[in-house]
């Protein structure tokens, strides 16, 4: 993941990129690896407050 952004509409979104390609990724739908890095309590949290 190289950074975070905040669409238009509101929703976060993961920037990521591999192999020369980028994309935008919702926090919703990213999986995560296991075990979890650092900080994705963060993802957790917001997920939970999501609903």
């Amino acid at each position: 993941m190289d950074g975070l952004d905040l669409t238009p509409d509101g929703r976060i979104v993961a920037l990521c990129s591999r192999g020369g390609m980028r994309q935008s990724i919702g926090m919703l739908e990213l999986p995560l690896p296991s075990p979890a890095p650092e900080g994705a309590e963060w993802f957790e949290a917001y997920r939970h407050w999501t609903g």
